[in-house]
């Protein structure tokens, strides 16, 4: 067998990206990220890797962004000792999103274990902690872009520009044939492909000709309006203006790296124009405090048309990192407005602050990217009429708002043509970092036209193919799955058990009188005692 790849996550999902290739040589990942979203794949984080921490020889890591980096604390923890090759933006990102993610699993797995604790059920530990985390950073070695590199014997790298993120890269790789040494095995993993005109960062590039391409797929079935600088400006504008017109406080969860600093930079922009009110601006995120000052650093790589460190210095702008600082924002009324991690309402602070006001019919919630399922951001803007947080119910009363204009990701029709300019493309074209409705969209728009339709490839969670071949081949991997293929793609039953409390919450409330709710608790007794 020659090489071999195994979709390790970001399979029919977008999260957990991980991609295992095997060569007569070694052992390499491209990228070794978290998995995020509903409790089943999240469980996954918990569990042993689907191979040796110590066999793998050297990562490539593609971008900082959690879902691509987060479990490579775990993996350095479980005895990989090679090198996790990135761009220098990259590295100094995950210098503080990495400790930031292993502080943040300690002080939920303690939260847990008090609950646990009260339950009478057992302890369990954090994936990693934060020293694991600070120490994983040793293993990182800066690359250049367009610059090869040599990743294993035979094998080697070269990292172009994606325009997602500062520092996130397309990796270009080359692997060796020992019979044709001059014909290479010629692979492009995308990472993540910014959109057109995203703020701050270029346009994506990356070469042509190739016998693989992994392509993302985040939005593969969406095609947005085209969006441009005024565009975009206008559509906050808007958002921000009807919020403060409810006299509320408008919440923004928001990644903490880039799509914070990216909505900082035209809030205060558009504050100075008169545009929208002048109010406070609290960035209220450890994390994104310190990943601003990264941006700061690196202003000079970024459009040089966006003055980034002047906004990003404005005295609207207030930086909260105590958690008491934090928790006296909770005392403000009138319109002011809170950016707070996580993007999706799954962890961080900002969901104290949709606990405090998603019952305000004054307040509004502004979501600004992706939410995959079982996320509560997907819940809220599914429509959810009531939610859980930290165990508690809360009724959804506040404005639910999202735009996309701010997101990372092209959408169908820039990753179409992003991927018909890497051509020729002669063996495959792998669809993963997406949800089933989005691979398959993106599929149907490129298969016949730019790609034939055998050659592309939707694969499952932990399928593994052989490249080498002129075609690649599937192998069979069915014992080896670690979750059902239906379990990657629908909502679990962790989200259908909170779905039914607050259902029944709903009814026994309705009820006409306590007779009546007695009913209902009766029949819900007998549907439990079949």
């Amino acid at each position: 067998m020659g090489v071999t790849i195994r979709f390790c996550g970001a399979a029919r999902t977008v999260t957990g990206s991980c991609h295992l290739f095997e060569t007569r040589s070694g052992r390499f990942l491209v990228d070794c990220g978290l998995f995020q979203g509903q409790k089943t794949l999240k469980e996954l984080n918990y569990k042993p890797f689907p191979f040796r921490a110590s066999d793998i020889d050297a990562v490539l890591l593609t971008h900082a962004h959690i879902d691509h980096s987060g479990l490579l604390p775990k993996l350095v923890h479980n005895g990989f000792s090679g090198r996790i090759l990135a761009t220098r933006g990259t590295i100094d990102l995950c210098s503080y999103m990495l400790p930031d993610a292993g502080n943040i699993q300690e002080s939920e797995v303690a939260a847990l274990n008090r609950r646990n604790a009260a339950r009478g059920r057992p302890e369990v530990r954090p994936i990693y902690t934060q020293a694991d985390a600070a120490g994983s950073l040793q293993s990182f070695a800066p690359v250049d872009y367009e610059k090869w590199v040599d990743v294993i014997p035979g094998v080697r790298a070269r990292y172009w520009n994606a325009g997602h993120l500062l520092g996130s890269a397309s990796i270009e790789i080359e692997l060796a044939d020992q019979d044709l040494p001059q014909m290479p095995l010629r692979i492009l993993a995308s990472g993540d492909i910014g959109p057109d005109a995203k703020l701050l960062q270029p346009d994506p590039e990356a070469p042509t000709g190739f016998d693989y391409v992994i392509s993302e797929s985040t939005y593969g079935d969406r095609e947005r309006m085209p969006i441009t600088a005024d565009a975009r400006r206008a559509r906050l504008s808007a958002e921000v203006r009807d919020a403060a017109a409810r006299k509320g406080a408008l919440l923004i969860p928001a990644f903490a790296v880039e799509r914070t600093q990216e909505l900082i930079v035209d809030l205060v922009d558009l504050m100075e124009r008169g545009e929208i009110p002048a109010a406070p601006i609290f960035l209220d995120s450890p994390l994104a405090i310190r990943a601003t000052e990264v941006f700061r650093k690196h202003a000079s790589s970024l459009d040089p048309a966006v003055d980034v460190r002047r906004l990003l210095n404005s005295p609207q702008l207030r930086f909260t990192g105590t958690i008491d600082e934090s928790k006296a924002i909770a005392k403000l009324t009138g319109f002011h407005i809170i950016i707070a991690a996580s993007g999706m309402c799954d962890a961080g602070r900002i969901r104290h602050h949709l606990r405090n006001w998603l019952w305000n019919a004054r307040a509004t919630v502004l979501l600004v990217g992706f939410q995959p399922q079982g996320t509560l951001g997907r819940i809220l803007i599914d429509g959810a009429k009531a939610v859980r947080i930290q165990g508690n119910e809360v009724r959804v009363a506040a404005q639910i708002r999202s735009i996309d204009d701010y997101s990372g990701h092209a959408d169908g029709a820039e990753l179409a043509r992003w991927i018909a300019a890497r051509r020729p493309i002669r063996r495959g074209l792998f669809l993963v970092h997406g949800e089933e409705p989005a691979i398959a969209g993106l599929a149907t728009r490129i298969s016949g036209q730019i790609m034939p339709a055998p050659r592309v490839i939707q694969p499952l969670l932990d399928d593994a193919y052989e490249l080498s071949a002129p075609v690649p081949r599937l192998l069979d991997g069915s014992h080896h799955r670690r979750l059902a293929p239906e379990a990657v793609v629908r909502l679990d039953w962790h989200n259908d058990m909170s779905r039914l409390v607050l259902d029944i919450n709903d009814r026994i409330e309705a009820a006409a009188d306590d007779r009546a709710r007695g009913v209902i608790v009766r029949r819900l007794r007998r549907a439990l005692d079949e």
